[in-house]
């Protein structure tokens, strides 16, 4: 059975992926850093769709976590399926303002957690180490192509860094059967600006955004199945934007 790791799956676009993820098939394991509660929710939800589940504590700035989390989440089986979802902008402002050890922190998180991460990941899934192959996505964000002038620079350069992980990733890992792909959502309905002290951001850029909304953590989360999914089977090395039109 197709087991699936998702991190920073409890709420917004990981949550949403880990429930449609448990409708198209998949067992789940879910991480969180701080907020148990929401974690057990999607560990519940997945499993009244009849698959198994478990909720990990993990903070992907820690390399010793990184790795208790993929050894926790080999207990759902073989590890086949791997989103890297976790992510934190910092505090909002410019840079010649901002904390160094908030900038680490965003960079600790967004690129070397993804690093690490993949490491795991590609001694369990690859065929050269006696893996079945499978498929990651990373998630990346429009501020890779924006470069979030005047609110978070650094963000925006941790999530180019995820877009060139993705690149090399893809040309690295073909031959061991892993395709990685990336999705790179726009301004969605998640808790991110919240997170970074903009919580107007919302309500400011809907009306920048050609469809005239913002996104739903949903419409995401279905970007990221088809791209995990044998629908794309020839697809690898590929940054798929779900953006609305911006």
């Amino acid at each position: 059975m197709p087991v699936l790791l998702i991190t920073g799956a409890g709420r917004g676009i990981g949550a949403a992926t880990a429930q449609l993820g448990a409708a198209r098939g998949y067992d789940v394991a879910v991480t969180y850093k701080t907020d148990a509660k929401s974690a057990g929710e999607v560990v519940a939800a997945v499993k009244t769709q009849g698959r198994r589940a478990v909720a990990i504590r993990a903070d992907m700035a820690s390399e010793a976590d990184v790795a208790r989390m993929f050894k926790e989440a080999d207990a759902l089986g073989p590890l086949t399926h791997f989103v890297y979802n976790a992510g934190i902008p910092g505090t909002a402002g410019r840079l010649d303002a901002a904390a160094p050890a908030m900038m680490r922190e965003v960079v600790e998180v967004n690129v070397l957690g993804a690093l690490w991460s993949m490491q795991h990941a590609i001694r369990r899934m690859s065929r050269k180490h006696g893996g079945q192959g499978g498929s990651v996505v990373l998630l990346s964000s429009v501020a890779a192509d924006i470069g979030g002038p005047n609110e978070y620079v650094w963000y925006a350069a941790s999530k180019g860094a995820i877009e060139s992980m993705t690149y090399g990733l893809s040309k690295e890992l073909a031959g061991d059967g892993i395709r990685v792909n990336c999705v790179s959502p726009g301004a969605s309905e998640t808790r991110i600006h919240a997170d970074a002290g903009t919580p107007e951001k919302l309500a400011k850029v809907a009306p920048m955004i050609p469809m005239g909304r913002v996104g739903k953590p949903e419409e995401s989360a279905e970007a990221v199945l088809f791209l995990l999914s044998d629908a794309a089977s020839y697809i690898s090395g590929t940054i798929l934007r779900v953006a609305g039109g911006r």
